[in-house]
């Protein structure tokens, strides 16, 4: 597997081979242009497939705010791509650029592999994905973002991998009132990055607060703010019943220090990107395991063993986050599109572009929350996973399954 940093970066990923897995029925291999023959038909090809080979871009973060999860995303793909091929045929390489969740560098970066993949395997952070979104739509792109914005559904070709932010805070809150965790009338405090990523939790939370009679305190910070002490001393003399994030895991270790030495013991709900197992090594640790709830589109190694086994033969001596099993799942995703593609005889990129929108339904096998297909404008699923942070593989447990929340379809749209 081809992993390139063009922008000097170095990365923790390793290189593997790619060997053959299932597939579709199509075996006819691509080829630089036009089409090829061969097994049940002829495929046509455009950009990003030379041979038997499909190439894939990766936009993620290795440097920034969110490199853990990029670089474990990463692993996530090379994992998924080393056992499986497009219609038995198509090897998978993999374009990986640092762009240090800076959207500049990701214009900057896209620009340099466009005309060298077929789509977008992974492009991390609303952020970006939103400066992208004009040339995505130019060059019919295919991408799945690490990211979970309500407004990246309204991007052609755009396949956001599970709830978006709104609804899958909601579901959190469907689980915190389920405990009695929560009560109707209770008073919350939100801390939220600006830009779609923040606004999107806090729009979750504003929508369920009209329902139950939340009164919502929100609290806006910048993705480089790193000191919640302020945030947490306003909130303790609001007398918040419960902190909502909608922040990196730094922002969460931060707020979990001050509350313990403010004294304010009350839960904390996360959207799916607050948390990272290396937490549980900080002073913060034995708080966020007693507090944190996050809404998540994945699952959890114990559902998993098989992905934590051959992550273990893979990255030997290294340790595993979740966001192993988010970039396991973006890439089934993206397998199935492809391979809809191959079966329809056509991997252009305008041929992906049409198998993508044919899409109705995608099962990743557990991994990730069923898929209802990609319908503009509308979250791709009202389903979502309730984790807590544990002494495990991963460093979260499943507390509650798959599941649609009472507030999620009214918020779907």
């Amino acid at each position: 597997m081809t992993i390139s940093t063009r922008s000097g970066t170095a990365t923790l990923l390793a290189a593997a081979v790619v060997v053959a897995a299932g597939g579709c029925s199509t075996k006819a291999p691509g080829g630089d242009s036009g089409a090829a023959g061969g097994g049940g038909g002829d495929v046509a090809t455009d950009i990003g497939v030379d041979g038997e080979t499909i190439t894939l871009g990766v936009l993620t973060d290795l440097t920034g705010v969110f490199a853990a999860s990029g670089n474990d995303q990463t692993n996530g793909h090379t994992m998924f791509w080393k056992t499986n091929q497009v219609c038995d045929t198509y090897d998978v390489e993999l374009e990986v650029q640092d762009t240090g969740y800076v959207p500049q560098q990701g214009v900057q970066l896209y620009s340099a592999m466009e005309g060298d993949v077929l789509a977008m395997q992974q492009t991390i952070g609303s952020p970006i994905n939103t400066a992208l979104a004009p040339d995505y739509e130019a060059d019919s792109i295919v991408n799945i973002p690490s990211a979970w914005a309500e407004t990246l559904t309204q991007i052609p070709g755009t396949g956001v991998p599970g709830a978006t932010y709104q609804v899958e805070l909601s579901n959190g809150y469907d689980y915190m009132f389920d405990q009695g965790l929560l009560q109707e009338g209770d008073t919350v405090g939100h801390i939220y990055f600006e830009g779609e990523f923040g606004s999107s939790g806090l729009a979750g939370t504003e929508a369920v607060a009209a329902k139950k009679d939340l009164e919502v305190i929100p609290a806006q910070i910048k993705a480089t703010d790193q000191d919640m002490s302020a945030q947490i001393t306003q909130f303790k003399a609001a007398g918040v019943d419960l902190i909502a994030l909608t922040v990196a895991p730094g922002q969460l270790a931060s707020a979990a220090v001050a509350m313990e030495a403010q004294g304010l013991d009350v839960p904390i709900l996360g959207s799916n990107p607050v948390f990272a197992p290396g937490l549980l090594d900080g002073p913060a640790a034995e708080k966020i395991k007693q507090d944190l709830y996050f809404a998540t589109p994945v699952s959890a190694f114990d559902q998993h063993p098989e992905l934590l086994e051959q992550y273990a033969a893979d990255y030997e001596g290294t340790s595993p986050s979740l966001q192993v099993l988010v970039g396991y799942g973006m890439a089934a995703i993206m397998k199935q599109v492809l391979d809809q593609a191959c079966e329809n005889g056509d991997l252009t990129r305008e041929g992906v572009l049409s198998a993508f929108d044919e899409l109705e339904e995608v099962d990743s096998g557990g991994v990730v929350v069923p898929i209802r297909g990609f319908e503009l404008g509308t979250s791709p699923s009202l389903e979502s996973f309730i984790l807590q942070p544990a002494d495990v593989p991963g460093g979260a447990k499943v507390l509650q399954e798959a599941f649609e929340g009472e507030f999620a379809a009214d918020i779907a749209g």
